[in-house]
């Protein structure tokens, strides 16, 4: 698949409401926004866009978030991808959990207010 010239941006959560909030707001900064709500598709979706940013939750049935990122460093084509954990969690075990992780790693509590994301995505990735 070709890429667009748009920067894009996976969203990956597993609740659809969490989906709906940033599509909107990141489909206004002008993102191409990709999303999944599970970590097995988003592997998939990631290979296939090659995105700017991937926007994770770390805990989802099925696939953690954790496992999610593992995969995308293991993988040459995506271990250069900058990766901003969604976390509802205690947000001092989070840091514990993604500290030990290679790559570029964010972390972002929930509820995520609008001007977080958007500085946060505007400095990882500027237009």
């Amino acid at each position: 698949m070709e890429k667009s010239n748009k920067r894009s941006i996976l969203v990956v959560d597993d609740e659809e409401d969490v989906l709906e909030y940033l599509d909107h707001i990141l489909t206004r900064l002008d993102y191409e926004v990709i999303m999944s709500n599970n970590g097995k598709d988003a592997l998939a979706l990631a290979k296939e866009h090659k995105p700017d940013l991937i926007l994770l939750d770390i805990v989802m049935p099925g696939m953690m978030g954790c496992e999610v990122a593992d995969s995308l460093s293991a993988d040459p084509e995506l271990s250069f991808v900058p990766i901003v954990f969604l976390s509802g969690l205690n947000t001092s075990n989070d840091q514990g959990i993604i500290k030990g992780k290679k790559g570029d790693y964010h972390l972002l509590a929930k509820p995520i207010s609008a001007q977080d994301i958007i500085n946060l995505v505007k400095e990882i990735i500027p237009q």
